[in-house]
């Protein structure tokens, strides 16, 4: 198992080095091992937890509940009907969010449609519309 410093576990999560502090003192990731140096050495399994944590948070999570569910999770395997119920609740909005912004997209998508077609009027010269150069006969 390979193990990263705190710039190699920010790299491959995408966060910064004060977030990933930030999530080890609220008590989100399991603690972190450090070399003799003092330094924290993140393992794979570490990574994966900042990974799921950050799919939490991408959901709408707020960091509370992510808590909550981490201690969830780290109770033991008596408590996974509470974590479906915690995780369908959020599949639930994000589906919800999703089909919003399908139409959102689609409203914008005529929108710029409409306007497109407003800009080639507005540009078009007389040849465009009758197919002939102006003044040709």
């Amino acid at each position: 198992m390979d193990d990263y410093s705190i710039d190699e576990a920010a790299a491959r999560t995408g966060l910064t080095k004060h977030t990933l502090r930030y999530y080890e003192r609220e008590g989100l990731l399991p603690p972190i091992a450090k070399a003799s140096s003092g330094h924290r050495r993140y393992t794979d399994d570490d990574i994966g937890w900042v990974k799921f944590l950050q799919l939490l948070r991408a959901t709408g999570m707020p960091i509370r509940e992510a808590k909550a569910f981490v201690t969830l999770t780290w109770a033991g395997d008596h408590t996974i009907p509470q974590r479906v119920e915690v995780l369908t609740g959020y599949r639930s909005a994000l589906v919800e969010r999703m089909a919003q912004d399908a139409e959102h997209l689609e409203t914008l998508n005529r929108k710029i449609d409409f306007y497109s077609g407003v800009l080639q009027a507005r540009d078009a010269t007389p040849e465009d519309v009758t197919g002939e150069r102006a003044g040709a006969r």
